[in-house]
């Protein structure tokens, strides 16, 4: 008995140790379907115990569970907006370039809104944003790799995507995440445009959103998610204090080396500096500006004495083709307009106090990454690089200052990264303006993101309601892209009644008109990162007088080097959200009717036009390119 007994034990024994291996190879190997096995274990409290998740690329229509799930924190591990990639479409076989028409994800307003449709009220027209889909996925011919990291004692995994921009964290529970191996563009280029087409970002999702259980019992919370992303996040006060350090140029360019252009210069930066006080002027208000006068003097200055020269090298459809489109407008209306000036524009390049470089970011990535992300970073870079060296070849102008009196104009998430080697002296004009990155404050400036649906009328359907009949305290509704949105939903989406807190909207003009309506009737529109610090949402904020929340740490808001933003718009730190509504409160109503008065007089600096105004978008660019190159320059 005692030997059959033992042989009993033995047997058990190793059918235990073989249940045992079959798990742990499970979670290491997929399984012929195309599936794989996650098990993650179960805290006390938490709503989760094991899951079965599937592969994208053969399961791309399951959802998480709301049983199972908090908050879907949706990371991805390359760095660019999700929806400026090409589109996984078998139709196209992955060959042609996806030029659309709908809207982005990421925006609410696409081409084809009813300019004369009737405003609708809020309370009479509402969605039920809730039930809309978070993400939508695309089929994909990519399988992705499991990239598990470290586990916290939550049971959630922690892992690390790698790009070429550098390290993405991402949160998961127990789930594989990896970015796609490869992204569809034209390898010809070949990019056309017209007025009645346009082009938006192409749309292509990764994979699902990581999902992640936010609630009181775990220990990832959403706080100590936003301190692993951003732990050291630079306040509006230090960025204030950088700015007052007076850069200088290139240190191969002394004073004796100046030129002509150069000297005059000097005597502009000497002219602004002791402007004369000037405490009114006719359609300005002193409130919005750092300091008014030297704004008008500098501006003055600008308008009677700025040369530029634009070089004409450089190939179609990257070069001289601007976008005039889309949430990457902003680069191409510049180009536009200044190629199209006759004032400041010259022929002679020794006439010249600027060098504008006319490429445009956005046609760039479309053109000319057909590869995979890693890859295609690479051939723009190299591209940039190649053209560098040729008008440094071709002229002495840029290897006289290194590059310090060039500039360009650049609004793609990419941009700042693409020319941080090749130009990285250059006066860098760009919509991701993080100052904890890649952007330099007093050098580059800040470019306003502006969404530009109709070329023909940009300003379609401007103002908003007067303050006594905003009714709602704040207004949020987008896509859930990058890590912040997510957690700010968790906390005020359905908490109170005047915290209109949404993920994304339907994309049906209905919706998008009380979207716009939303704005309308908000006192404070909640401008909210995604996956870079940018977001269109601050200047359609001040084009329905709507006063901007700003929560994106590291952000430098648009022309910071002349407006005081804190007159017309609320800063609130990542970390801070769950203090939104009453950090909103908290502010005096006397305040908030002076702040809503600001963003009224400031937004005439935000509009495009299609001959350009004094004081307009196109100016103020322009201006703050000059400002910067002008304290640059040395007085002896």
């Amino acid at each position: 008995m005692d030997i059959a007994g033992n042989i009993e034990i033995r047997r058990l024994l190793l059918i235990i140790g073989g249940v045992v291996v079959f798990v742990v190879v499970s979670q290491c190997f997929e399984l012929p379907s195309g599936k794989k096995f996650y098990f993650s274990p179960a805290d006390k409290g938490s709503t989760s115990t094991s899951t079965v998740f599937a592969n994208v690329s053969s399961s791309n229509n399951s959802k998480p569970s709301k049983s199972n799930v908090g908050v879907v924190v949706g990371l991805v591990v390359n760095d660019t907006d999700v929806s400026d990639l090409a589109r996984d479409d078998d139709s196209n076989s992955h060959k042609e370039l996806m030029l659309e028409k709908n809207l982005t994800l990421d925006e609410n307003f696409p081409e084809g809104t009813d300019r004369n449709a009737d405003d609708i009220s809020v309370q009479e027209k509402t969605l039920d944003f809730r039930n809309a889909s978070l993400q939508k996925t695309d089929k994909t011919d990519e399988s992705y790799k499991a990239d598990n990291g470290p586990k916290t004692s939550s049971g959630l995994t922690v892992s690390e995507g790698r790009n070429e921009a550098g390290i993405v964290p991402v949160v998961s529970q127990g789930i594989s995440t990896e970015s796609p191996e490869t992204l569809n563009a034209d390898s010809k280029g070949n990019v056309k445009q017209t007025t009645e087409t346009q082009i938006e970002h192409q749309k292509t999702e990764l994979r699902q959103p990581v999902p992640v259980t936010l609630n009181d019992n775990s220990t990832m919370t959403s706080i100590s998610i936003l301190k692993k992303w951003n732990p050291r996040p630079t306040s509006l006060s230090q960025m204030n204090a950088l700015l007052l350090r007076i850069p200088v140029s290139s240190p191969s360019m002394s004073p004796w080396r100046y030129s002509t252009r150069d000297r005059e210069l000097q005597t502009a930066k000497l002219e602004i500096e002791n402007a004369p006080i000037i405490r009114n002027n006719p359609g300005l208000s002193a409130s919005v500006f750092r300091n008014l006068s030297k704004f008008i003097r500098s501006y003055d200055l600008m308008d009677h004495m700025l040369k530029v020269y634009i070089y004409k090298e450089g190939e179609k459809p990257v070069f001289h083709q601007p976008l005039m489109r889309g949430i990457y407008a902003s680069e191409g209306w510049f180009m536009k307009l200044v190629e199209g000036n006759k004032k400041f524009v010259v022929r002679d390049p020794k006439k010249a106090h600027l060098f504008y470089l006319p490429f445009d970011s956005h046609m760039l990535r479309l053109t000319l990454s057909g590869q995979n992300v890693k890859n295609g970073k690479k051939v723009l870079e190299k591209y940039l690089k190649s053209y560098v060296g040729l008008i440094a070849r071709k002229y002495s102008f840029w290897n006289r200052t290194e590059g310090a009196d060039h500039f360009l104009v650049a609004c793609h998430d990419w941009a700042p990264k693409l020319t941080r080697q090749c130009m990285k002296n250059c006066i860098r004009s760009l919509c991701n303006a993080n100052v904890g990155r890649d952007f330099k404050i007093g050098k580059d400036t800040s470019l306003p993101v502006t969404y530009i649906r109709s070329v023909e009328n940009p300003l379609q359907d401007l103002g908003g309601k007067p303050a006594s009949e905003r009714s709602i305290l704040a207004f949020f509704a987008g896509g859930m892209h990058g890590y912040l949105r997510p957690i700010l939903l968790h906390y005020w989406e359905n908490k109170e009644p005047d915290m209109k807190i949404f993920g994304p909207m339907p994309h049906d003009i209905e919706s998008k008109r009380i979207y716009r309506e939303y704005m309308k009737s908000s006192k404070y529109c909640i401008c909210a990162r995604g996956y870079e610090v940018h977001t269109p949402r601050v200047i359609e904020a001040i084009f329905y007088e709507c006063v901007p929340v700003i929560i994106s740490d590291n952000y430098m808001p648009p022309f910071f080097e002349v407006f005081n933003w804190e007159a017309f718009a609320v800063f609130v730190q990542e970390k801070d959200i769950p203090n939104l509504r009453g950090i909103l409160l908290s502010i005096p109503e006397e305040k908030y009717l002076t702040m809503m008065s600001n963003v009224r007089m400031v937004q005439q600096h935000f509009f495009w036009h299609k001959k350009p105004v004094k004081y307009d978008l196109f100016h103020m660019i322009l201006h703050s390119v000059w400002y910067n190159r002008v304290l640059q320059i040395r007085t002896r």
